[in-house]
């Protein structure tokens, strides 16, 4: 699930090539803006109500402050401008500092430490592709999880893609929650967001944030979402998120292009990246299940793919990326069970840059892969060399970190039975075993180990420049000293 594929430059209909992609200043989201645009004017009452009473009182606080939007991107554009050490630690969410600064060796200047959206996410998806490698896009139910998979793309020296489902945001937000109108889910999200914003730059790595599957049926939670970005973008010039996914395979092809063409009209006011699905993804993941699917719907056609991308490429300062059926299969299956065809992505590249004209050898689309698990690695590769950009990545990760818990019981199980009596005496205290941070990191650490074999599979190994990263200091543990050994 990831982002960008198309864009329109100097009239021109492209997607990801090396000229760059300018992202133009969207119109800010205000309570008039809200009234005469159909594409984003709250309903009548309700939350949406409230929602724009607080984009007015946010506007209020502002000019109050004698701090005006001119004013906050000239001095924006003023610290961009300055060198900075990427050991110059900053809390944009926690403060009123603008966002992050800093670049890296092997990247475009665009591209910082933290979480990138608009040409940063551009530039980065672009460089992933001109230089054949993919992103990892790892779905997140908790705090740990995320900080898992931060901490395993800086040890690679990469970036990641941070991605939340519904499911995993509601449960990111808490089981004891009510769901009704998918409230749970939209705070889960945003809850989310607000952790990987507050510690990705901290690792220092480029963090893209996203949402996975959207079907028809969660639009309302898609909303919710978009609502939450327009909100960002009024207070920091960027959205919350860097990107959203809509799955609307299931729908007939009109249609999911139809929608997803209106609310990419409303992103692009805001520059959030879209990836749309066609085709349908086989197997079950979170409560989705199409083991019965037709095989046909598992491989897109050339002309339906070109047929998406000529219809999001009119989108202006839109930008999108396609996750295209060739094969992919959620779960986990024995190697050789999952039947891919890449091919169907290179004959896409093919046929669509004979469309627009591109240079023969052109990729004017940048692919996601979902479903890997299982697939052999000369598949993978060889989709990354037909323009796949992101590979999504759960079942894995899920399997990993419960594998950590498994080992830590495994390991201390005489140390777990009770509170106070051990192997070591009968009044020996246990509390440094049962104490949840024990296992918990014993989880990230099998979570970072499987993410370093994803970034290997993925050739996205030492492509910022950065080198290893030093050891951490002053790590704390629990309270009866460091965490077992």
């Amino acid at each position: 699930c990831s982002i960008v594929v198309g864009h329109r430059h100097s009239g021109a209909m492209e997607a990801f090539t090396v000229a760059p992609l300018s992202v133009q200043p969207a119109t800010p989201v205000t309570p008039a803006v809200l009234q005469a645009s159909p594409n984003i004017a709250p309903q009548a009452s309700g939350n949406h109500g409230f929602t724009q009473t607080l984009v007015g009182a946010a506007a209020a606080a502002a000019a109050a402050r004698g701090v005006t939007r001119a004013q906050r991107q000239k001095r924006r554009a003023t610290r961009l401008a300055q060198p900075a050490g990427l050991d110059e630690k900053r809390f944009p969410v926690l403060s009123r500092r603008d966002a992050p600064v800093g670049s890296f060796p092997k990247m475009p200047d665009s591209v910082h430490p933290g979480v990138v959206s608009g040409q940063a996410l551009v530039d980065l998806l672009n460089h992933a592709k001109e230089n054949g490698y993919a992103i990892p896009a790892v779905n997140c139910v908790s705090s740990s999880s995320i900080n898992a998979c931060i901490e395993a793309a800086r040890k690679m020296d990469a970036p990641i893609m941070i991605q939340f489902s519904a499911g995993g945001a509601q449960f990111y937000a808490g089981k004891g929650l009510d769901n009704s109108e998918f409230h749970a889910a939209i705070a889960g999200a945003v809850s989310g967001a607000y952790h990987a914003r507050a510690v990705a730059e901290q690792y220092g790595v480029p963090v893209i944030l996203h949402t996975d599957h959207c079907a028809k049926n969660l639009l309302p939670w898609f909303d919710g979402l978009l609502e939450a970005d327009e909100r960002y973008f009024e207070l920091h010039g960027e959205p919350l998120f860097s990107s959203h996914m809509l799955d609307l395979s299931e729908e007939p092809l009109e249609e999911n292009i139809e929608i997803c063409v209106k609310y990419m009209e409303r992103m692009a006011k805001i520059n959030c990246g879209l990836e749309m699905e066609l085709g349908i993804t086989g197997g079950e993941e979170d409560g989705v299940n199409n083991e019965d699917a037709n095989p046909e719907d598992l491989y897109s056609k050339p002309e339906e793919i070109f047929q998406v991308y000529d219809a999001l490429s009119k989108v202006p300062n839109g930008f999108f990326t396609i996750a295209a059926a060739f094969g992919n299969v959620h779960g986990v299956y024995q190697p050789g069970n999952v039947k891919l065809e890449p091919t169907i992505l290179d004959k896409a590249q093919k046929y669509i840059s004979e469309k627009i004209g591109a240079e023969e050898g052109s990729k004017p689309v940048s692919f996601v892969f979902h479903g890997g698990s299982g697939s052999d690695i000369k598949d993978i590769r060889e989709a990354v060399d037909y323009g796949v950009i992101k590979m999504n990545i759960d079942t894995d990760t899920q399997w990993s970190y419960w594998n950590g818990i498994r080992d830590f019981e495994t390991k201390y199980h005489d140390y777990l039975q009770t509170q106070i009596g051990n192997p070591d005496g009968k009044d020996k205290p246990n509390k440094k075993y049962y104490d949840p941070r024990a296992c918990i990191r014993s989880a990230e650490e099998s979570t970072v180990k499987r993410m370093e074999q994803c970034f290997e599979d993925l050739r996205c190994v030492n492509v910022l420049g950065l080198g290893p990263p030093d050891t951490p200091k002053n790590v704390m543990g629990p309270r009866r000293g460091g965490l077992p050994s």
